[in-house]
């Protein structure tokens, strides 16, 4: 068989121009969030440290197949024997290390006062997604939260998340919060939306996962304009979301009550989060992800000890 042009001895080496252009083709074929999230997790990346592990556990959590890389010694060869893939065992310590993200796709998210600005939704997936990229450069398993696709380590893992967050199929949901399901004890949530549902529902929420030995994080994302209100006269308001739309004559009058209102909120998201032993945040999108991207990998540092 004749060499392959690759491995030639007399084959001219590949032009710059050319791997140039190989280059720019295979980055042209990445989703540009992913681009953007790689972006900005290496720029939070050096000021970072890795999480803190627990130390091994005997308890038996799932057989999975086996990746490159794993240990030999992780292979159960009586499992293997039944079927013709390789299984290892999976230890609840492993578990443990999963990270499990989500992001509002309500309506509501697709919000932005100015057209400088990302959306709420825009902003929410870039943290999401960064912060993947930093959890699976420090080995967690990573996995979109009611996607029912399983936590996976590596680029693997990131490139799945991208393509998920960026399908048109499942861009939207009515729903401001995610559904509670079943996960390995001692995984860790990640919560991003605007987190403007009612206290009950999120209590309810966030109390269904504790339940169940999670810890987690909420991430509130709002734009500038809804922490401000920054509007005077008469303001015509619209709903995203199927409501009345809403006619002020004066904006002025009722922007103290306003901010008061939001500001119970957040008190309220506070106070349940510290009642759970979760983390709360809040971010804007006039303000640089990297800031909370850093805040929230601290989040997830501390719960990993």
């Amino acid at each position: 068989m004749p060499p392959s042009p690759a491995t030639a001895p007399n084959a001219p080496p590949t032009s710059p121009l050319r791997a140039r252009h190989r280059a720019e083709a295979l980055a042209s074929t990445l989703p540009p969030l992913l681009v953007a999230a790689e972006r900005v997790a290496a720029t939070v990346a050096p000021g970072v440290h890795g999480r803190r592990r627990v130390g091994l556990g005997e308890t038996f959590w799932q057989f999975r197949r086996y990746q490159p890389g794993d240990a030999p010694s992780m292979i159960d060869w009586r499992q293997s024997a039944k079927t013709q893939p390789v299984y290892v065992r999976e230890n609840e310590w492993e578990a443990a290390q999963s990270v499990w993200l989500w992001r509002d796709r309500s309506a509501s998210m697709d919000f932005r006062s100015s057209p400088e600005l990302p959306t709420k939704r825009e902003r929410a997936d870039l943290l999401l997604l960064a912060a993947a990229v930093l959890l699976a450069r420090g080995g967690e398993r990573v996995a979109l939260l009611n996607s029912g696709v399983r936590p996976d380590h590596g680029k693997m893992a990131v490139d799945r998340l991208a393509r998920l967050l960026t399908d048109p199929h499942t861009a939207h949901d009515p729903n401001p919060l995610p559904s509670v399901e079943p996960l390995p004890r001692h995984a860790q949530i990640v919560l991003i939306g605007d987190l403007l549902a009612p206290l009950a529902e999120i209590n309810a929420v966030v109390a269904g996962l504790s339940g169940r030995g999670l810890r987690g994080h909420l991430v509130q994302v709002l734009d500038p304009a809804e922490e401000s209100l920054p509007y005077d006269g008469r303001v015509a308001f619209e709903g995203l979301e199927g409501e009345r739309g809403l006619l002020i004559p004066r904006v002025d009058a009722i922007r103290t009550a306003y901010h008061e209102r939001l500001q119970a909120q957040r008190d309220g998201l506070a106070a349940l989060t510290r009642s759970t032993g979760w983390s709360f945040a809040a971010h804007r999108t006039d303000r640089l992800p990297q800031t909370a991207l850093l805040g929230l990998w601290g989040a997830l540092a501390r719960e990993a000890v």
